[in-house]
């Protein structure tokens, strides 16, 4: 008999050789029918898998993130047998179920298009109806070799020959179709319900573009056709918040092929709301004590390789020239660290000096994969809020509390504040190389952020391997409208790179000592706040933020002078405003005035020019009447200087 210890802390036992399945049927027959997988001792495993001693088990359906990574990691197997059956010389490639769904390359004979899709799911359909089991077993890497090799997989050979000499491999059978893989799966293809092929693209194999590019097809699966149905509504209004669509229809941004992949182009309106947010965060950050600096967009290799970037971060940094080339060697900066740094380093410090606060709004540069390039969210150069804190020990928690307290407060202002999430990221003690210090240090760091997040009572989760190479940090995450995660802010504590540089401070004893470091934005990339704005408002940014605030509209051109001269009283008070001069009816300009997003619409005519008022209309409310001119501009002045969220 073996002891099982279900989620809840209930304790069961059964004979050897009881598989999970089993075991969830003696629990009830409406769990062991919901059941996808089961984790035992924190490792998913099919509901065949049989315990051999005592363990514990929670079983997993769809609510549960295993759970679904299981099952649509067998549809991404089935996706993979009906394309071998309908297009036999295809190369498989990998796989892997994702977030809100799953994707498996391909490498076709003949390329297919998405107008394929419909023969695919029939085929995939057949293959759900025909229940195959799924059989997992296992090959030394030898024979694993050999048989990927007889298939006539190359793609498969080479991960398998990346693995080391002495390596099990994991193969899964579905009739006559075999995969590499780890799993796990459902029991058979018969468990999947509601799938859909969603879409195609191209992806160069193992992410580097000087391979093969691939032909990669996206899918999605659920246990009900109505919770399909619900996820596709929900997909197509995200379609329709996308910043990559609403951001180029509503002229804030392009992309030029032949300028490159990941550099935008930002147009009149996406470059003012850029700098509306510039100004209010570093008035901000001036009103909370920080030194603005200005440094510059280089600098030669010495400096990475005393910072540590040139060792750890090189992949991902522009480097002028031949890296390895004798003499000078220079690369575009990736992070603004090691510059402000150089602020600290004029002058001799002492501990009555700290805290000091340098903040700088810095254009980066980063050398992103193309497949990661998405519209504003990640490109390869962007603008970012940036701050460097030098404090001493006893300084630490407050100077800590006091940039979590600023990104709130900007999270807040922009009406982000409810989307976000909290990441304590560590490092991954596995992973020695990618990091500096000592694990020691790395444990005591640590220790103190996680009190320091405690005592603020912040709700964090926490991951290993995500910290900086010079120490820990907290993350604060967004999604985008399709649901990917990404860092919107970061506030990290470095204890190593002030001894690096050699910055330090004299300290109440006479002794010299580094200070703490804590690298932080306030707003994180500007780019990607834009993006995110655009997706959260719909285009409809808020009053304050809006590229133009006020379209001007004269019923016809004999009242062009009147809206000329209101469109010159509200420039002087600094509204930015528009006239519409074309020879359009007005139900027109009104209609196109709505799709622009502006928040408000001045309709001038007769009446309103022999009144020196306007008609007012809001784009939510529609039509409010007609109010004097001065009296409009004291409302929307009040509106823009309060930061309303409209």
């Amino acid at each position: 008999m073996i002891k099982v210890t279900l989620k809840g802390g209930d304790v069961r036992e059964y004979e050897n050789g009881t598989n999970l399945l089993d075991m969830a049927k003696s629990i009830s027959e409406g769990l062991a029918r919901n059941c996808l997988a089961a984790d035992v001792n924190g490792e998913t495993k099919e509901m065949n898998f049989v315990p051999e001693s005592d363990c514990e088990v929670s079983f997993l359906t769809f609510n549960d993130e295993n759970g679904r990574k299981a099952y649509r990691h067998t549809a991404s197997h089935v996706l993979a047998q009906a394309i071998k059956r309908l297009y036999p010389n295809t190369k498989l490639a990998i796989g892997p179920a994702i977030e809100d769904g799953y994707y498996y390359d391909f490498e076709f004979e003949t390329p297919i298009t998405t107008g394929d899709f419909e023969k695919i799911e029939a085929e995939m359909k057949k293959i759900i109806k025909e229940n195959i089991p799924l059989e997992k077993y296992e090959l030394p890497r030898d024979e694993a070799i050999k048989l990927m090799k007889e298939k006539d997989e190359p793609y498969k050979v080479e991960l398998i020959e990346d693995l080391p000499d002495d390596a099990v491999i994991s193969f899964y059978k579905q009739g006559d179709f075999v995969d590499l893989c780890a799993g796990p799966h459902l029991m058979s293809t018969g468990k999947l319900k509601a799938i859909k092929l969603q879409s195609l693209a191209g992806a160069y194999w193992r992410g580097n573009e000087k391979n093969k590019m691939l032909s990669r097809i996206y899918g999605t699966a659920f246990p009900k056709q109505s919770e399909l149905n619900a996820y596709l509504e929900k997909l197509e209004e995200a379609k329709k918040r996308d910043h990559n669509k609403i951001g180029r229809e509503l002229g804030y941004f392009r992309t030029v092929d032949y300028i490159g992949q990941g550099l935008p182009i930002m147009l009149p309106k996406g470059a003012r709301v850029l700098q509306l947010l510039q100004r209010f965060v570093e008035d901000e950050e001036q009103k909370r004590g920080y030194l603005l600096t200005k440094t510059p967009f280089l600098a030669k290799r010495d400096l990475y390789k005393i910072s540590g970037h040139w060792d750890h971060y090189r992949d991902g940094m522009f480097v002028l020239g031949d890296p390895d080339a004798e003499g000078e060697v220079f690369a575009l900066r990736p992070m603004t660290c090691p510059f402000q740094f150089q602020a600290y380093l004029a002058d001799m410090r002492s501990y009555r000096d700290l805290p000091l606060r340098y903040n700088e709004t810095s254009t980066l540069f980063r050398n992103e994969d193309s497949g990661e390039m998405h519209g504003l969210i990640r490109v390869r150069q962007f603008t970012i809020s940036e701050g460097h804190l030098a404090c001493r020990p006893d300084q630490l928690e407050d100077e800590f509390s006091g940039c979590l307290d600023l990104a709130k407060y900007m999270l807040e202002v922009l009406g982000l504040d409810d989307d976000v999430s909290y990441r304590f990221s560590k490092w991954d003690e596995n992973d020695r190389d990618k990091y500096i210090g000592s694990p020691e240090q790395w444990e005591e760091v640590q220790d103190r952020m996680r009190v320091i997040l405690d005592d603020m009572g912040i709700d964090y989760t926490e991951e290993d391997g995500e910290a900086a190479f010079y120490g820990p940090k907290l993350d604060i995450q967004i999604k985008n409208v399709y649901g990917k995660e990404d860092t919107l802010i970061t506030i990290q504590i470095d204890f190593q790179l002030a001894e690096r540089f050699g910055m330090e401070y004299v300290d109440s004893d006479g002794t010299k000592k580094y200070p703490y470091v804590i690298h932080r934005t306030s707003i994180g990339c500007y780019e990607r706040t834009l993006a995110l704005l655009l997706e959260k408002y719909a285009g409809a940014l808020p009053t304050w933020l809006a590229p133009i605030q006020v379209k001007v509209l004269p019923i016809s051109d004999h009242y062009m002078e009147y809206a000329n001269s209101v469109s010159e009283e509200l420039q002087k008070v600094g509204i930015r405003v528009e006239v519409d001069t074309r020879k359009e009816k007005i139900g027109y300009k009104i209609r196109e005035a709505q799709l622009e997003k502006v928040p408000y619409m001045l309709i001038v005519g007769e009446k309103e020019q022999a009144e020196g008022a306007v008609s007012v209309r809001d784009r939510k409310e529609g039509d409010t009447g007609s109010v004097k001119l001065n009296e409009f501009i004291d409302t929307i002045l009040k509106k823009v200087a309060s930061k309303s969220k409209d």
